[in-house]
């Protein structure tokens, strides 16, 4: 059977929703197949120069200063787009105008933020039978009524609210009669766990953990429980959780009734002090088919064994139906953060076929049993190692594309290295990020102290073998049948440059930049067709849909996420202010409004404290990079962050510091107290330092040496 058949039958067999269906984008992926392609060709390679704006909604969610990332895709059905904002916030809104036909607030506890990786953000909502589903950052899964957003009911999902830092900033899954949601929190040491509940009631149905639990406390829940503890060596610190949360999207095959689940990280990263028997510790970084009636495991392929580089594979997954090697197969397709690309049977899990889609080095091969070589120059235990891609991925949660039309699959892509470190004095520690290791890499070489940064540029220099760390973003065109990429175009040179992808029956693909650009490409070739400057960085991904006869593109804009602590140089938010956006375009559209321009601000001079001592401040600035740097790195003009500039606080605010970070002054806003992780000396050394960095960076504006 030639090329041209398959990709017809491909196309018919998504053929079978109705014409409504056909215009609407009804679920994150659009289909069950969760592979982001529209239908729809009004606006095409031809005409796509013309697409213009139409409307915008303001979509601000934020507590006190801060203005969180978008990442969700919205889903539009009926007329009406539902899309997920910062916290589990949604709206509602008219997809023709824009108009707000409702809101909805979780009031999540600001101090919550404390316990997010990656900012309060969330990756969507899904709508089913005139309801609204989704997980607020608390770890509440909400049932909201579609017509009015009011809350219908809503289920404690955590199964620990007070030893560990669980989180939701995933999407739930509707599949058949159940609502299933997972979880965030790795790298603060929690057992990853998915949970499916009644759609209509809220009642729990079952329970599926990744990970196993420490066999002292009692024995595997399930006989998938009882082989991943073989995985799992005798010195195992079960007191971290281990990790393998599911934070990204989840897809639901109706014909086999199989739940798809990708796994995250190992907490901590550092497998020696996870468990140093070097088992392959399941079901970390792995693919789960789950029977969704039971609840019971039927495959898994595990991508990492033994992971050590924070490679989840939690990117989004697409069901597709391929001719391989003279056979129709049900492949599930998935471009992890590892850097290969992974084609396996859907309905068993044979492994089919992985290839690098940029250039990597963890491992030498992936052999023909799906199980990765290793490569030893990646292990860090004893020395640093140079390592690619990095822990920010390949591929990231920034969803792919495949257009059945093409036959190709778009990726949002990351050309870049990182040096990984050690931590030998490495403990769990509860309410702390659990990682056991330094990764250098991207905007977190702009948080390093002068040793660290001193091991990052030696380090490298010690491989001059290898291509340059720096980060480099692309688009990729890849074809997974040849295992071969068909084209590829840069998007930029700063972390998260590049956004989701969508694709459609235009032969168009359309991501959103950092820059705050959305750009259109020929799908079959990558030949950009339309750049439109609106003014706002866009991480997540853009969907299309029709009414009244009219085709229109929509996306949430609005940066930050993982990289909010400091700004790439190239994104829009040093240009103009960052806030939640909401924007619709269509042929014949207006140019685009921008935001208003971002105001410089100016260092005001700190105050003169008592007892505040240079050896204070010496102690006081790693601590700062070890507990505050992670949301605060920003330094002034320069060094752009989504958080307040620490270098930079006003005279009331020095005056009530410890109130802030010991008593939780300012939690309503996200600011939580950090008490239980450090002391009055740890607070008053951090502000001493703050203090000594603050007339500095004043010194500078000032002028003065």
């Amino acid at each position: 059977m030639n090329r041209c058949v398959v990709i017809a039958l491909v196309a018919l067999a998504g053929c079978t929703a109705s014409a409504s269906r056909e215009t609407d984008w009804p679920s994150l992926g659009r289909t069950f197949r969760g592979d982001r392609f529209s239908p729809l060709g009004a606006i095409n390679a031809e005409n796509a120069g013309q697409v213009g704006f139409a409307w915008e909604y303001e979509a601000r969610s934020h507590r006190g200063r801060v203005e969180h990332g978008q990442e969700a895709t919205p889903v539009m059905v009926g007329g009406v787009l539902y899309a997920a904002g910062p916290w589990g916030s949604v709206f509602a809104v008219d997809a023709k105008t824009g108009k707000e036909k409702w809101r909805y607030d979780p009031a999540v506890d600001g101090s919550y933020n404390r316990r997010a990786c990656c900012d309060v953000v969330n990756r969507g909502v899904q709508v089913a039978n005139g309801a609204v589903y989704v997980g607020t950052l608390d770890g509440y899964l909400v049932k909201l009524d579609a017509a009015t957003g009011k809350e219908v009911w809503r289920a404690d999902t955590f199964i620990d609210r007070d030893t560990r830092f669980y989180t939701i900033t995933g999407p739930p899954q509707v599949a058949k009669n159940v609502v299933v949601i997972g979880n965030s929190g790795a790298e603060f040491g929690v057992r990853g766990y998915v949970t499916a509940y009644d759609l209509e009631t809220g009642a729990e149905k079952w329970r599926f953990f990744t990970v196993p639990g420490d066999p002292a406390k009692g024995p595997p829940e399930n006989p998938a429980m009882e082989q991943a503890l073989k995985t799992w060596g005798p010195k195992t610190d079960w007191n971290s959780g281990l990790g393998g949360t599911v934070w990204g999207e989840m897809n639901y095959d109706p014909d086999l009734n199989l739940l798809y689940v990708g796994t995250g990280n190992s907490t901590p990263y550092s497998g020696w002090h996870r468990d140093p028997s070097g088992g392959d510790n399941l079901y970390l970084v792995s693919i789960l088919a789950i029977n969704l009636d039971d609840g019971q495991l039927k495959w898994h392929y595990q991508q990492v064994p033994w992971e050590l580089w924070d490679y989840t594979a939690t990117a989004n997954m697409i069901l597709a139906d391929l001719t391989i090697e003279g056979r129709l197969r049900k492949v599930i397709m998935q471009a992890p953060k590892n850097g290969y690309y992974y084609i396996l049977d859907r309905e068993t899990g044979q492994f089919i076929s992985a290839k690098p889609f940029v250039f990597t080095n963890w491992a030498t091969e992936i052999d023909s049993a799906g199980r990765p070589k290793i490569n030893p120059a990646a292990n860090y235990q004893d020395k640093p190692a140079v390592i690619f891609p990095t822990q920010a991925g390949a591929h990231n949660w920034q969803p792919m594309a495949f257009n059945t039309q093409t036959g190709l699959a778009y990726i949002p892509a990351r050309e870049q290295g990182m040096v990984m470190a050690n931590q030998p004095e490495y403990r769990w520690m509860k309410g702390d990020v659990n990682v056991g290791s330094v990764g250098m890499l991207g905007f977190i070489l702009d948080l390093l102290g002068p040793a660290e940064r001193a091991l990052f540029d030696q380090t490298i220099a010690a491989h001059p073998g290898l291509p340059s760390p720096k980060t480099k973003e692309v688009l990729i065109g890849y074809d997974p049948v040849a295992q071969k990429e068909r084209w590829r175009v840069p998007i930029g040179t700063g972390d998260w440059a590049g956004g989701g992808v969508l694709t459609t029956a235009g032969n168009l693909v359309v991501q959103g930049t950092s820059a705050g650009r959305l750009r259109i490409y020929r799908a079959d070739t990558g030949v950009q067709l339309a750049d439109i400057d609106v003014g706002t960085g866009i991480m997540a991904a853009p969907i299309s849909y029709e009414i009244d006869g009219e085709q229109y593109l929509a996306v949430l804009a609005g940066f930050g996420g993982a990289i909010a602590p400091v700004y790439p140089k190239e994104i829009a938010a040093y240009r103009y202010q960052n806030y939640g956006r909401l924007l619709a375009f269509k042929l014949g559209g207006a140019p685009t409004p921008l935001p208003p321009a971002r105001v410089t601000q100016t260092t005001p001079e700190p105050p003169t404290l008592a007892g505040m001592t240079d050896a204070m401040a010496d102690r006081g600035g790693p601590i700062f990079g070890a507990k505050c740097s992670v949301c605060h790195g920003g330094r002034g003009e320069a060094q752009l962050s989504a958080y307040p500039d620490l270098n930079r606080l006003t005279i009331q605010t020095h005056a009530v510091f410890d109130s802030i970070v010991l008593h939780g002054r300012l939690k309503d806003s996200g600011m939580a107290s950090f008490a239980d992780v450090l002391t009055p000396a740890d607070a008053s050394a951090i502000h001493a330092y703050l203090l000594r960095e603050q007339r500095k960076l004043w010194r500078e504006e000032q002028g003065k040496p």
